[in-house]
C-alpha cells in the first residue's frame, strides 16, 4: 500500500514536470508572440491612466464607448511617440553632423590637452607620436554619421521592415484589446491556472498591473525630467543653444532608463558632445576648454543628483514599494546575470516576484522578514 502510495506521488511529479516541460518548450517556440502580448500588456499599463482620464469626460451625461475610448488612447500614445522621433531624432542628428564637419585644426590646443596627448602616449605607446585625440574622436563621429554606414542602416531597416511592421501592428491590435478591459491580461492568466486559486491569481495580477503602471508612468516622468534639468543647465548655463541642448538633453534622458551605466555614458556623451561643438559650431561660454568641460559635467551631474534624491526615491518607494537597498540589490543581480537587458527588466521582474512571494507564501519566515510591511498595506488580500 506504501509503495504504492509513493509510485502515486512519483507519477504525480512526472506530469507535473512534464506538463511544466511543454509549456516552457511552447513558450521558447512562440517567443516572438510572447514578446508582442508583453510589448502590448506595457502599453497598456502606459494607456490605463489616459483611459480613466477619458471616462470622466461625458456628454449630456454618458460618456463614449469603451473600444472607442481605447482607440483614442492608443492615438494619443502613437502621436506622443510620433512627435518625440520627429522633432528630436533630427536635433540629434544635426548635433552629429556639426560636430563632424569640425577639423581637428579648429580646436586651439593647450597645456591641458597636449599633457592628455602625452599621457595617453606614455600609457599606450601603440598609438604612436603623432596621435591626436581630438581628431581621434572626430574620425569616431563622422564613422557614425558616414555614408557608408547610413546606407548600411537603411539596407538593414528595409531588410526588416516587414517584421518591424508586423510587430507593431500586433502590439497596437493587442494594447486595443488590454486597454479597452483593463482586467483582461488577468483573465487570461486566471484561466490558464486551477479553479481553487483562480480568484487569488486574479487579485495578483490586478495588483501586478496597479504597481507595474504607476513604475512605467514614473520611469517616463523620471526621464522627462532629466531631459528638462539638463536642457535648461546646458542652455542657461553653458549656453550651448537650444536645439544642441535639447539633442544633448534627450540623448543623456534616454540612456538614464538603464540604471546606473546609462547615466554614466549619457554624462560622457553630452560633455564630448559640447566640447566638440564648442569650437565646431562657436557655442558655448567663452571660457578656456578645461573650464567648459568641468561646466557642463557640472550640470549633467546635477541633474543625476536631482533624480537620484527626488525622482527615484518618488517613483520607487511609491510605486512598487520597495526601498532603495532592495532596489541596488536587486540590479545588481540582474546586471550580473542579463547585463544590460537584466538592468532594463530587473525591476518590472522584481516587483512580480516581490507581489507573487506576498500572496501565496507569505507564512515562510524568509518572505516576512525581507517584506515586513507587505502583510500592513494588504492584510485585506493576502491569503
Amino acid at each position: 500500500m506504501e509503495n504504492e502510495r509513493n509510485v502515486d506521488k512519483l507519477s504525480g511529479w512526472i506530469m507535473k514536470v512534464a506538463v511544466v516541460a511543454v509549456i516552457c518548450a511552447a513558450c521558447w517556440y512562440f517567443r516572438s508572440v510572447l514578446v508582442y502580448v508583453l510589448a502590448a500588456f506595457v502599453v497598456s499599463l502606459l494607456g490605463q491612466p489616459i483611459m480613466r482620464l477619458f471616462r470622466k469626460f461625458k456628454f449630456k451625461g454618458k460618456g463614449l464607448p469603451d473600444s472607442v475610448l481605447a482607440v483614442l488612447t492608443i492615438v494619443v500614445i502613437l502621436l506622443s511617440v510620433s512627435l518625440l522621433v520627429t522633432q528630436l531624432i533630427p536635433v540629434v542628428l544635426h548635433i552629429l553632423r556639426d560636430a563632424s564637419a569640425m577639423n581637428a585644426q579648429d580646436v586651439p590646443y593647450n597645456s591641458l590637452l597636449d599633457q592628455i596627448n602625452d599621457g595617453l602616449i606614455g600609457v599606450f605607446p601603440s598609438l604612436g607620436k603623432d596621435f591626436n585625440l581630438v581628431s581621434f574622436l572626430l574620425e569616431q563621429i563622422r564613422s557614425v554619421v558616414s555614408l557608408s554606414n547610413v546606407s548600411s542602416l537603411i539596407g538593414s531597416v528595409a531588410s526588416v521592415a516587414a517584421d518591424v511592421a508586423v510587430g507593431l501592428f500586433s502590439v497596437v491590435f493587442i494594447s486595443f484589446f488590454f486597454i479597452k478591459d483593463g482586467q483582461l491580461f488577468g483573465k487570461i492568466i486566471s484561466a490558464l491556472v486551477p479553479d481553487n486559486i483562480e480568484a487569488s491569481v486574479q487579485k495578483t495580477i490586478d495588483e501586478i498591473t496597479r504597481l507595474l503602471s504607476r513604475y512605467f508612468i514614473g520611469l517616463v516622468i523620471e526621464v522627462m525630467g532629466v531631459i528638462v534639468v539638463d536642457f535648461l543647465g546646458l542652455w542657461l548655463i553653458a549656453q550651448i543653444g537650444a536645439d544642441y541642448a535639447i539633442g544633448i538633453a534627450f540623448i543623456a534622458g534616454v540612456l538614464n532608463v538603464i540604471p546606473y551605466v546609462g547615466p554614466l555614458i549619457g554624462e560622457v556623451i553630452g560633455v564630448l558632445l559640447c566640447v566638440v561643438l564648442k569650437y565646431g559650431a562657436g557655442v558655448g561660454l567663452a571660457v578656456p576648454i578645461w573650464a567648459f568641460a568641468l561646466i557642463v559635467l557640472a550640470v549633467m551631474l546635477l541633474a543625476q543628483l536631482i533624480d537620484n534624491f527626488v525622482y527615484q526615491p518618488i517613483i520607487y518607494s511609491t510605486s512598487i514599494k520597495s526601498t532603495p537597498l532592495e532596489i541596488f540589490i536587486v540590479l545588481l543581480l540582474a546586471g550580473q546575470i542579463g547585463g544590460t537587458a537584466g538592468l532594463l527588466v530587473g525591476i518590472p521582474v522584481y516587483t512580480v516576484v516581490r507581489v507573487i512571494a506576498a500572496r501565496f507564501f507569505y507564512n515562510h519566515k524568509a518572505v516576512r522578514r525581507l517584506m515586513p510591511d507587505i502583510e500592513e498595506e494588504n492584510t485585506g488580500w493576502l491569503i
